[in-house]
């Protein structure tokens, strides 16, 4: 069984479609949804994002936002949403170092928080482009 996924980010829409279950990163850990999931808004933060097509895996960077299921449809809402192959993972790998030394520096707890943040983006990013594979 299907449910239509569309997920839209600030930068407009990343995939509008057929899904067959999508996992969705949250505070409390990895929530799943499949067709005919009870009606619901869940909040999304900052990580890995995985959907399945065909019995074919994506996976995707995304940023804070949330998630509201109903009636056999999934939107999800978040800041930003990155296929791994668009990930840089040099330009990943700097803002992980500017992270941590923001961090370090800290002035303000607004700014340390800033810092783990902005850290959390990064090390998301490394993470999906490092577990990405190529078709053959």
């Amino acid at each position: 069984m299907k449910f239509h996924l569309r997920i839209t980010s600030s930068s407009g829409c990343f995939y509008d479609g057929e899904c067959e279950s999508l996992i969705l990163p949250t505070d409390d850990g990895e929530y799943g949804v499949m067709a005919n999931h009870t009606s619901m808004v869940i909040g999304v933060c900052v990580g890995e994002l995985r959907y399945r097509i065909d019995e074919e895996w994506t996976d995707a960077a995304v940023g804070q936002g949330f998630a509201r299921v109903a009636d056999n449809q999934v939107n999800v809402v978040v800041d930003s949403a990155e296929r791994p192959e668009d990930i840089d993972e040099k330009r990943a790998e700097q803002a992980a170092i500017r992270a941590r030394e923001r961090m370090e520096v800290r002035r303000t707890r607004r700014e340390y928080y800033r810092g783990q943040a902005a850290l959390s983006r990064a090390m998301t990013r490394l993470k999906i482009k490092q577990n990405f594979r190529k078709p053959m």
